[in-house]
């Protein structure tokens, strides 16, 4: 998959401490981390969230420089061309204008897709999984049938790493998201050097002109931009800037609670040629169902699953498969949200 070869000094991990590509970020460096999880303004979080992020960045960049991280993700989307490239008006819009597009590719192979989590904490649950094989986890997902894979990168808060997605993404087939606070092209140039098949952009936290700018990246680089909204206005924005695969939230990020409807609500408003991605709040088999009748195109699963010991028996019973229930090949799995877990 040419990932593992081009990562010599932008696995930074956003100040911890390699060696040879080994982790050795203290404990107590991560006890500390962890100590800061339950002391969060929720009101606040996704500010700080996308605050922290322009130091990791502005640290990576001192570490290895805008141009030599731009340099690596174009040369890696390059060798990903097809040998016989079509003009980008010559393809379909599922084609899409570079590569294959493999994040979206999978969410189009059923009625309704999994898009599996792997996190070890959340800002106001704090650790979720005090052990963490994540390459393990995400097999496993694989395994039991995930279309996708959503990694956690965020350090402070949920206690991510770099390094976690790039050895994911060399262990799976499957594609796998960038799950971080996206404020800088410089994150979307170093998802592309980790291995990553897509990258997450928040409406919340990024302007109309830095949306468009930052899909039109994607574009170049092969990789598919999940945008996330949360409300009418944000739908709006991302449909102005050409999303393509746009995920709702249903958590409220101003005192995060959380509306399961809030997906059914804004389905109207998106046209069908646009993937539609349900996250946050959905508990049930049948709350799952709804969101398939509505025409949901995939779903995220996160802490539930992050919980289960059995995670392939989880998803399993979760579809509908489990107590003699009739199995389909589409249905119910638990949604998680991005920001924190019910």
């Amino acid at each position: 998959m040419n990932r593992a070869n081009h990562m010599n000094g932008a696995n930074h991990m956003n100040g911890a401490n390699y060696t040879n590509g080994v982790n050795f970020t203290s404990h107590a460096s991560q006890t500390h981390d962890a100590n800061h999880l339950n002391h969060v303004s929720q009101t606040t979080i996704l500010q700080q969230l996308a605050d922290h992020a322009r130091e990791r960045t502005e640290q990576a960049k001192r570490e290895v420089s805008l141009e030599e991280m731009r340099r690596r993700a174009e040369a890696l989307a390059k060798e990903a061309l097809p040998k016989e490239a079509l003009p980008k008006e010559a393809l379909p819009k599922e084609a899409l204008a570079k590569g294959d597009f493999p994040f979206e590719r999978a969410l189009r192979t059923r009625e309704l897709a999994f898009i599996c989590e792997c996190k070890k904490a959340s800002p106001s649950k704090g650790v979720i999984a005090a052990a963490y094989p994540y390459v393990e986890i995400a097999r496993e997902y694989e395994a039991a049938g995930a279309d996708c894979l959503s990694v956690l990168t965020e350090p402070k808060w949920f206690l991510g790493r770099d390094l976690q997605l790039r050895e994911i993404a060399q262990a799976v087939s499957i594609p796998v998201l960038r799950k971080d606070f996206t404020v800088d092209e410089y994150m979307i140039y170093e998802a592309k050097v980790l291995g990553a098949s897509a990258v997450l952009l928040i409406c919340a936290i990024l302007d109309d002109t830095q949306l468009t700018s930052y899909i039109g990246l994607c574009d170049d680089l092969g990789l598919t931009a999940l945008v996330e909204a949360h409300d009418e206005r944000e739908v709006e924005l991302a449909l102005s800037a050409k999303a393509r695969v746009l995920g709702i939230n249903n958590r409220n990020l101003k005192d995060f609670s959380v509306d399961p409807t809030n997906s059914l609500r804004l389905r109207e408003r998106i046209p069908r040629d646009v993937l539609f991605v349900s996250e946050s709040g959905i508990q049930t088999a049948a709350d799952v169902a709804t969101l398939r009748a509505s025409g949901v195109d995939a779903v995220l699963i996160g802490e539930t699953l992050m919980r289960a010991s059995d995670k392939r028996a989880k998803l399993r019973e979760l579809r509908g498969c489990g107590n003699g229930a009739a199995a389909t090949a589409t249905t119910a799995v638990e949604v998680r949200g991005l920001y924190d877990e019910n």
